[in-house]
């Protein structure tokens, strides 16, 4: 997620679509979009929709006591599902069901931490 705004940078300057007057100033560049910008966008997107989630859900989860391998399985499954999201998502296209699947399993374990976590404190 750290690295989606610089990525969507160096789409702008590649394609040299920038959507803002003020950034073409001085320029003779027109404003546009960009299908790269745009793919970049939703992909950061996704990934604030769903990693804040599961920070906040991560935090109620590791009140909830789990198992210290089981906690580090989920949180590492949830980080690699995560990465391979947005690389085939923004970085290396990929057909689906590349990104599908590593979205289901993000957010299988989101449920689960969720669930664990409803279940710990009813």
């Amino acid at each position: 997620m750290l690295f989606m705004s610089l990525l969507t940078v160096i789409h702008r300057l590649k394609d040299q679509a920038f959507v803002n007057p003020e950034d073409i100033v001085g320029l003779n560049i027109k404003l546009k979009t960009s299908e790269n910008v745009e793919r970049v966008r939703r992909a950061h997107l996704n990934d604030l929709e769903n990693i804040l989630v599961f920070v906040m859900v991560s935090y109620a989860y590791i009140h909830t006591n789990p198992e210290i391998d089981t906690a580090n399985m989920l949180f590492s499954m949830f980080t690699l599902a995560r990465f391979v999201h947005t690389l085939v998502y923004s970085v290396y296209v990929m057909p689906q069901p590349a990104r599908a699947i590593s979205f289901v399993v993000a957010n299988f374990i989101t449920i689960y931490m969720t669930f664990k976590g409803i279940m710990h404190f009813m």
